[in-house]
C-alpha cells in the first residue's frame, strides 16, 4: 500500500489521523510521516501491520466498534 493508498483508506474509513495513531498505538506524528509519502528527511512509508490492519478494517474484519465495546466491558468486568 503506498502512502497515498494509505491516506485514501484512513479517510474512506472516517478516520482521523489521531485516532488511527490511538488504534494501531503509536504517535499521530509517525502516520502523518507515513501519509507524506517519499520526503526522505521526515518520512516512511507504512508499516506493513498498519497497511494490514486498514485492510482488515475496510473488509469489515475488524469491527472497532465493536472491539472497543468487548474492551470496554472486559475492563469493566476487571475493576469489579
Amino acid at each position: 500500500m503506498s502512502p497515498q493508498e494509505f491516506k485514501e483508506a484512513r479517510q474512506s474509513l472516517g478516520l482521523s489521523v489521531n485516532r488511527l495513531a490511538e488504534i494501531l498505538d503509536v504517535k499521530p506524528t509517525t502516520v502523518r510521516r507515513w501519509e507524506m509519502g517519499s520526503d526522505k528527511s521526515t518520512s516512511r512509508d507504512p508499516s506493513t501491520t498498519a497497511c494490514q490492519v486498514l485492510r482488515w478494517i475496510r473488509s469489515g474484519a475488524l469491527d472497532l466498534a465493536r472491539a472497543h465495546q468487548d474492551a470496554k466491558q472486559l475492563h469493566e468486568e476487571a475493576i469489579r
